[in-house]
């Protein structure tokens, strides 16, 4: 099937919520064509845009799937809820992430500059603990490259974002982090440098290829970092509670 078809089928999988049969391996298997083809799904999509993540930034999952970098796609709206509403996941979803997440101001557009350690604390304005559900819109299980992820518009299915701070002098190079649900007796302990030793490397990577893409959205819009956690497979329905520390908590219900 050729390039244009299975984009449109992708895309009409993500804006109703169906799914499809695994997109072949010439378009997953290379980082380069996977990006590709998400770029060329996110163009048929006129959805609102309210920011971007950057995946696969966790040093573990970097290193046994021999990726140089992580990858980055676009986050909608329709897939971006507020703590504590519901989430339905079926036998493709691949797990739960927490998260830290950027509110990041419009002015980032007008830079012309790439973004450094030193300039990237002018363009953050908040901060704040997400929780992040993965999976794929294809009849698929597992990872074995970023291509699977990045071409399926990132594997995100939807963003649930705790209260947001206003940016002072909080460091995030190495908070604690959990994930807990007591229903299913289920806790698992991370720590924010898993991403790329500090999120705000993720965050200085996602920004510099956006400003390559030369993309520009002219509003505030959100950077979601990527997991503190890993992938944490969903073993059932209930509350799921993320806690980082310093920045506070987030929550998801999750229904099957």
């Amino acid at each position: 099937m050729k390039i244009e078809n299975l984009s449109k089928k992708l895309v009409n999988a993500f804006l109703k919520n169906k799914l499809i049969n695994p997109l072949p391996k010439n378009i997953t298997k290379n980082i380069k064509k996977s990006n590709e083809f998400r770029k060329l799904c996110e163009s048929k999509i006129k959805k609102e845009i309210i920011g971007f993540k950057a995946g696969g930034t966790g040093i573990p999952v970097l290193k046994k799937l021999k990726e140089k970098e992580p990858f980055y796609a676009s986050v909608y709206k329709q897939n971006f809820l507020k703590s504590g509403k519901s989430v339905k996941v079926n036998n493709y979803t691949l797990g739960v992430e927490l998260e830290v997440c950027y509110l990041i101001k419009k002015k980032f557009f007008n830079l012309k500059n790439k973004i450094t350690k030193k300039n990237i604390s002018r363009f953050i304005s908040h901060i704040a603990p997400c929780i992040e559900i993965v999976g794929y819109r294809q009849r698929k299980k597992g990872i074995k490259s970023f291509g699977d992820l990045s071409s399926d518009f990132g594997a995100n299915v939807k963003f649930l974002i705790g209260k947001k701070k206003k940016i002072k002098n909080i460091n995030v190079k190495n908070l604690k982090t959990n994930l807990t649900n007591v229903k299913m007796d289920h806790s698992i302990n991370g720590n924010t440098n898993t991403v790329l030793n500090n999120p705000l490397n993720s965050l200085k990577f996602a920004l510099n290829k956006i400003k390559k893409d030369k993309i520009n959205l002219n509003k505030n819009f959100y950077v979601f970092t990527g997991s503190t956690i890993g992938v944490v497979p969903i073993l059932g329905k209930g509350l799921y509670t993320g806690k980082i520390e310093k920045l506070g908590s987030v929550k998801v219900f999750i229904k099957k």
